[in-house]
């Protein structure tokens, strides 16, 4: 005999609605939305309404995260940086163990930060020739980099691993801009072709000269299998 309890109507559930995304969420959609649009066009050809759209927020929305597409690029320029500036610190902070492999790492780290950017990477050599603030944190990542690499070879020279030569910042500077040129190179940000390295030997090829200007009297490696 069916009791009340089964004669009343049973409630239906109200679906879950999907929580509203986060500031974070939106913050991270309008930036791989940047770096999507990018691997198909250039800055100045992406628009602000094409960012927000493709994040899924308004225009004004928009403008709460970032003040202007120069902002966005910055943002992704810092996120690469990032990546490169880890791997320089973990193998400079141990170079006298090994060298030859704590140098193949640094190398290896950032080339693989800008490569697997390639995007961001040629928007970055655009917006440096534009000047502005691209070119000035670009200026401020060099130097940083220009400032690591002296002070191991002060070190490597004092433990008595490399010869005296060159000032050591003199020495870093020339290292860090042939690295610069060489990765900009590979992805045709000036322009590539001839001038071009292999990608399959730029760290190679990058590791053997810095080791010969460093320590001078050590072999060139052989390039990896």
């Amino acid at each position: 005999m069916p009791t009340a309890a089964a004669d009343r109507p049973r409630r239906c559930r109200r679906p879950r609605q999907p929580s509203p995304p986060t500031g974070d969420e939106r913050r991270a959609a309008i930036l791989e939305t940047a770096e999507r649009l990018l691997a198909e066009r250039r800055l100045r050809d992406i628009s602000i309404d094409d960012l927000a759209r493709g994040a899924g927020i308004s225009r004004p929305t928009f403008y709460f995260y970032f003040g202007s597409k120069d902002e966005v690029l910055l943002t992704l320029l810092e996120g690469v940086v990032a990546e490169a500036d880890q791997a320089v610190a973990e193998a400079f902070g141990s170079l006298a163990t090994s060298p030859a492999e704590r140098l193949r790492s640094a190398l290896t780290g950032v080339f693989v930060a800008f490569r697997d950017h390639r995007a961001i990477t040629l928007a970055i050599a655009e917006g440096y020739a534009a000047g502005g603030e691209i070119h000035t944190r670009w200026t401020q990542s060099m130097t940083h980099w220009v400032d690591i690499t002296a002070a191991a070879v002060e070190a490597e020279r004092a433990r008595g691993a490399a010869p005296d030569g060159l000032p050591a910042r003199d020495l870093a500077v020339m290292l860090n801009a042939m690295n610069e040129r060489v990765l900009m190179d590979t992805y045709g940000a000036f322009g590539g072709g001839a001038l071009a390295i292999p990608e399959e030997r730029v760290v190679d090829s990058l590791l053997a000269a810095w080791l010969h200007l460093i320590y001078r009297s050590a072999p060139l490696p052989a390039p990896a299998p």
